[in-house]
């Protein structure tokens, strides 16, 4: 992009395969991560982080705040963007390149030391609280899931949703199911004609392999080993 900004995902072996979740995300597009974002920062890009799980449906970037340097999507949205009690999810991220996000990111990092064992989203979950963000200055939001939705929480609206994630979601199977779905409600949706779009409140049919129950636990490295495969 003309801004410098860059789209980054990550594969495992099972999620390249054909006819899996690469296959799926790359058809909602026509239609070690922290190394990775922390490099393109201090190359001086802005960047979003996206898993492939994740269905683009609309441009997401009219709908990132200007001011922030991290903005990041939530598993559960509290209402206000500004909220560290939001529950983040590092499955998605825009990051805005500037001094403050680069040390954001060493710190971060860095933090996988203070605790051995824990996912990134978890860690995460930890230092959001440190005094050390304050000092950085840097301005954290956290994305509604009326627009950057997830099975953990669906965006209700279909004429809003630029996203949606197969969060709370375990099981490749189970995951590419949902996220098929996911795929013929939008295309169910787009052949609706302009006036039966803004009237009706369509919303999605997931989740239905996936489990609402499976919501992400922040209380023990073990927890966060498990659940990272198919999150």
């Amino acid at each position: 992009m003309e801004d410098k900004t860059v789209i980054i995902t990550t594969l495992n072996e099972a999620w390249a395969a054909p006819n899996t979740v690469i296959d799926l995300f790359l058809e909602s597009f026509r239609r070690d991560a922290l190394i990775s974002c922390a490099l393109f920062s201090s190359w001086g890009y802005n960047f979003v982080f996206t898993d492939a799980d994740i269905m683009w449906f609309r441009d997401p970037f009219p709908r990132f705040f200007l001011d922030a340097d991290f903005q990041i999507a939530c598993d559960q949205f509290s209402g206000n963007s500004s909220d560290v009690q939001n529950r983040p999810n590092g499955g998605f991220n825009y990051v805005k390149s500037s001094k403050r996000s680069i040390e954001f990111y060493k710190f971060w990092y860095s933090s996988r030391e203070t605790y051995p064992g824990y996912h990134d989203q978890d860690v995460l979950n930890f230092i959001k609280f440190d005094p050390l963000i304050e000092r950085l200055g840097l301005k954290m939001r956290f994305l509604d899931t009326a627009f950057f939705g997830g099975i953990c929480e669906p965006s209700k609206d279909l004429n809003l949703v630029c996203t949606m994630h197969a969060n709370c979601c375990f099981g490749l199977d189970n995951k590419l199911h949902d996220l098929r779905i996911m795929l013929e409600d939008w295309k169910t949706f787009l052949s609706l004609p302009p006036t039966l779009k803004r009237s009706l409140s369509m919303s999605w049919r997931v989740p239905q392999n996936c489990s609402l129950n499976s919501v992400h636990q922040y209380d023990s490295p073990e927890k966060s080993d498990q659940q990272t495969l198919h999150r």
